[in-house]
């Protein structure tokens, strides 16, 4: 099977499997997130695939995540800015992924901004209390990535799987 069919094939069987895991009562219960999941799969290819995308992929969303669940807290604690106050805590915490990418794990800027964006959105639009979301936003983080490598190993799979049958017929 040609690369781009094997992944084809391998991301969306593997989509459905995610999506309807996730909507199982324990990942309600534990408010995990699908599109968090469905960011870090993403990010694991973003970062390169393979075991390396995974690592900078995991560390650098949840890090993303923490800066942004203290960006939250720091605004809350900015009142006398007033309207300003989140925006100036954005800033503060988009300025400490930057400086945290002199670090070589920490150097994924994107993955760590795609952390940043993906807490700030459980705790805005789910409206989960900043400390409450780092948890389920970790774990949703490192699934994802690690179904970033499943459809990576399954589309190497199906893509083999032809391989020498291909060969005999180009013969």
């Amino acid at each position: 099977m040609p690369k781009l069919a094997a992944l084809t094939v391998s991301v969306g069987v593997l989509a459905v499997l995610a999506t309807w895991l996730f909507s199982l009562s324990f990942a309600t219960a534990l408010n995990l997130q699908i599109w968090q999941v469905f960011i870090a799969w993403g990010a694991h290819f973003h970062c390169g695939g393979k075991f390396t995308g995974y690592r900078n992929a995991t560390v650098c969303m949840i890090f993303g995540a923490l800066v942004g669940m203290a960006a939250v807290l720091l605004s809350a604690q900015m009142g006398p800015l007033g309207t300003l106050a989140v925006p100036v805590a954005v800033g503060i915490g988009a300025s400490v992924i930057c400086l945290a990418s002199a670090l070589p794990l920490l150097a994924a800027i994107p993955a760590s901004v795609y952390g940043f964006a993906a807490i700030a959105g459980l705790i805005i639009a789910g409206k989960v209390p900043a400390a409450q979301a780092i948890l389920p936003t970790a774990i949703s983080i490192a699934v994802g990535a690690i179904f970033g490598i499943a459809s990576e190993y399954l589309a190497g799979v199906l893509a083999k799987k032809d391989a020498p049958a291909a060969a005999g017929a180009a013969a």
